[in-house]
């Protein structure tokens, strides 16, 4: 007799082979459980097409319809992703409520002999569960600032943290975002941000590995990194957490930045559109000249004068407003791996790298 489908509200106390999230690709989209997998019983055009047909013509109609297609795509998810299952797979299903559409996929499974279980309440029990955790959790860490003005390579110098072993939250990571006017991530093109909400959700997954008696490193962040938000109970522990600040030669930051953003001396006409958003603050004299150092080429003038004129007075009120804790400056000539590891040797001085 085929193992019946069970049921829990509490999916992260269990392992399992996968999970499948049977919501539509614009549902995943937007957030889904970490690491689990967008198998769809009906895409955004079905069920647009079913509640449509719900709603202005027949609900018995619909069901029909809707049985058809939710069919037609779990036959192809068996003759292509379940195909080369074995008996011990045992998979985690999801939909929006935990309701017809992880309940069709979970029976099929089922009577094919695996062990299925089903997220009881959905999409929206997970949901529930992340904000709640993000309420409470980020207060059980202590933190470290790492602060220093735009270009210090701050995000440089915790990923060597962490090398080395040390717990670093990475936000702008998570953001996809350099949190500045200028951060937006480029790999041949302008990356996306995620959701809020799958946001929420990665900070969750990267929280939950974390142990509460050895210290979170952080970089100095505002509340908002491009278009998300950190929950505020990290928000609230962050400015009340130490700082231990980075001072580099602004040539040493331009030249860092320069390497860090290639794109925008190689795409100008994207810089001058994004410094045109700086035409209130710095005036129109000020973007003028910027544009005929873009125009010229002459891209280590323009950084410093950037800096200068914008960023590091933006980011030196922010400190004082935010992050007034400092208990260590610390000087670097450059950020060459030499200069670099005498600094974590003394901020670090127990923590081995990692191989």
């Amino acid at each position: 007799m085929p193992p019946s489908v069970t049921y829990t509200q509490q999916p992260w106390a269990e392992t399992y082979s996968e999970i499948i999230d049977v919501r539509s690709p614009s549902e995943f989209a937007e957030d889904h459980i970490p690491g689990a997998i967008n198998l769809p019983v009906l895409n955004d055009a079905e069920r647009a097409e079913v509640g449509t047909i719900y709603k202005q013509v027949c609900p018995f109609t619909a069901r029909k319809i809707g049985a058809a297609l939710v069919s037609r795509n779990i036959y192809q998810h068996l003759s292509q992703h379940f195909a080369a299952k074995d008996k011990d797979y045992r998979p985690l299903i999801y939909c929006w409520r935990g309701g017809q559409r992880s309940g069709s996929m979970a029976l099929v499974l089922a009577q094919i002999g695996w062990r299925v279980t089903v997220l009881e309440g959905g999409y929206k029990t997970y949901r529930a569960y992340v904000r709640q955790q993000l309420e409470h959790l980020p207060e059980k860490f202590t933190y470290q600032i790492l602060c220093g003005l735009t270009g210090s390579g701050k995000t440089y110098i915790l990923g060597k943290m962490r090398q080395r072993g040390a717990q670093v939250l990475d936000l702008e990571s998570l953001a996809n975002h350099r949190g500045s006017l200028l951060g937006e991530e480029w790999q041949g093109t302008l990356l996306p941000q995620p959701s809020q909400k799958y946001f929420e959700s990665l900070l969750l997954e990267q929280l939950q590995k974390f142990n509460p008696h050895q210290p979170v490193w952080i970089e100095s962040e505002s509340t908002k990194i491009g278009q998300v938000y950190l929950p505020q109970s990290l928000w609230e522990k962050m400015k009340q957490a130490s700082c231990v600040e980075i001072q580099l030669p602004i040539a040493a930051r331009v030249q860092f930045l320069l390497q860090e953003y290639p794109h925008l001396t190689t795409y100008p006409e994207i810089l001058k559109r994004k410094l045109e958003k700086l035409k209130s603050r710095c005036g129109w004299e000020k973007l003028s000249r910027w544009y005929q150092l873009i125009d010229a080429g002459n891209w280590e003038t323009l950084v410093q004068d950037i800096l200068d004129s914008y960023y590091d007075p933006t980011y030196s009120r922010s400190i004082k407003r935010y992050f007034s804790q400092s208990q260590r400056l610390l000087f670097l000539q450059n950020l060459s791996d030499s200069s670099i590891d005498r600094l974590l040797d003394s901020l670090l001085p127990n923590c081995v790298a990692l191989k």
